[in-house]
């Protein structure tokens, strides 16, 4: 391998990507994702003897995150070559793994056992770079590392194997709303930041009228993030159809055509780039493995198989069924969402035209309502799923649940939706005793805490647009302790 390269040429490339060794500014964005703040507590923490993974699809702005913690680093008076930067991902770089960068790092820019800060990007292009950053962990203390994955954890069962105790997971997913408002540099409305989707059961209607008329003005916004989804390029564009070839492009296509074969081995790149287009026309729905297969003309195994790549490169959410008190479920049912409503709408081509077809506008919200329930509860671990009854076929569209908690979510982003007593959602509270559920609406007079007579269910009517801003402005409440 040696006879490849000259030594000097990498060392050109890392000094390319490390311009604070010789004193240079790195221009990064002003914006902060709220998964920096994480980043930087985990990655400041010495006692935390753990590997940082950023993990998410890509172009969400997981280099920008390592960028912005480099220059935090620096300012904080860390000694500029201690902070390393490298994307395994670069050409030469990929010709050598961690080890052999790190030891080239250390004989010509930074001496062996000091304080440093790894910076990895796209680490799973970097050979054996499980094992390599587990032995680190474990019989280097003097490194703190931040690693940036596109591929969900990549190989997750390898990484179980190897990486036990030894890695802690931060997840990026696409903008929020509140973080989509931001990014745009618009006027957010004058609410109180320590605001928490579960107040708004105690507020009095009074209150809850004054919240919907301070944000009435983000409802336009919001089918404009509907639309073009929450990754940071798109999200600052005015010309949605340049938005929807960038995702197709740097997006999906990236995923499909390149790490699809170059990461998980895939021959038949045709077969996943079909099932992802299936997958668009029938996002929110369930996926049984036959019927996929039939279509598509292929078999159940490798619908399955393909399936779990497209979830480990973060382009597809999964819920299975909720299992019931005493009952088992049929776990091959499972329903399956795209990790943004934006990357449908680009790859179906579909414009402002959605606006008009409430079947449409039910999928795309409910998608980006589950985007916002991921990102809010990850730290609870909790588990997120769906409930049907197969008798009676009444349903739940998303439930929340943890050891502490059961929030389940109803999506009706329609002009009049009535919540009736013999509706799935108000079943489902009866038959688990929950205790709070959300109807999510689209009209902002659609705001209102409802009961039925004989349940101590609280049913909340909220408007989406006011749910998704709030999750996304209560994110930052997870990290301020």
């Amino acid at each position: 391998m040696k006879d490849l390269f000259d030594r000097s040429e990498i060392l050109g490339v890392l000094h390319g990507f490390n311009p604070w060794w010789s004193g240079r500014q790195n221009p990064v964005p002003d914006f902060r994702r709220l998964a920096l703040e994480a980043c930087r507590i985990y990655l400041e923490d010495a006692s935390l003897r753990r590997a940082v993974l950023l993990s998410g699809p890509r172009r969400v702005g997981k280099t920008t995150i390592l960028l912005q913690i480099a220059n935090h680093l620096i300012s904080k008076g860390h000694d500029p070559k201690s902070v390393f930067y490298v994307s395994l991902d670069h050409p030469l770089i990929k010709l050598l793994n961690v080890r052999e960068i790190i030891n080239l790092y250390h004989d010509s820019i930074h001496a062996r056992g000091k304080e440093a800060f790894l910076l990895l990007d796209e680490v799973q292009y970097s050979r054996e770079w499980e094992t390599e950053i587990k032995l680190l962990v474990d019989h280097q203390p003097h490194y703190r590392i931040l690693a940036t994955g596109s591929a969900g954890v990549v190989h997750r069962e390898r990484l179980a194997e190897s990486g036990t105790g030894r890695w802690i997971t931060v997840p990026i997913p696409t903008l929020s709303f509140f973080e989509f408002v931001q990014i745009r540099g618009e006027a957010g409305p004058e609410i109180p930041a320590s605001l928490r989707p579960t107040d708004l059961f105690s507020m009095t209607q009074g209150d809850r009228t004054e919240l919907t008329l301070r944000l009435q003005g983000l409802l336009p916004l919001f089918q404009h993030y509907l639309l073009v989804g929450g990754f940071p390029e798109t999200a600052v564009q005015r010309n949605t159809a340049l938005c929807q070839r960038l995702l197709r492009e740097d997006v999906v296509e990236r995923v499909l055509k390149r790490d699809m074969t170059a990461l998980f081995g895939v021959r038949n790149v045709n077969e996943v780039e079909r099932l992802f287009i299936y997958l668009c026309l029938h996002s929110g729905g369930i996926v049984a493995h036959r019927t996929c297969a039939d279509t598509l003309g292929t078999s159940p195994t490798t619908v399955a198989n393909h399936l779990s790549l497209l979830e480990q490169a973060n382009l597809i959410y999964r819920l299975p069924p909720a299992e019931m008190r005493g009952k088992k479920v049929l776990r091959s049912r499972n329903k399956y969402y795209l990790v943004d409503a934006a990357l449908r709408n680009a790859v179906l081509l579909r414009g402002e035209e959605i606006f008009t077809n409430p079947e449409e506008m039910g999928v795309i919200v409910e998608t980006t309502v589950l985007r916002h329930l991921y990102a809010y509860y990850y730290r609870d671990v909790p588990t997120i799923s769906y409930w049907r009854d197969p008798a009676t076929q009444k349903e739940v569209d998303i439930i929340v649940q943890s050891p502490r908690y059961t929030f389940p979510f109803e999506v009706k982003y329609q002009e009049n939706p009535r919540l009736r007593e013999a509706s799935g959602l108000v079943a489902y509270c009866k038959l688990e005793k929950v205790t709070r559920a959300y109807w999510v609406t689209k009209q902002d007079r659609d705001f209102d805490v409802l009961r039925f007579e004989g349940l101590e269910t609280e049913f909340l009517k909220v408007p989406a647009h006011v749910l998704c801003y709030l999750l996304g402005q209560a994110e930052r409440l997870l990290w301020s302790s």
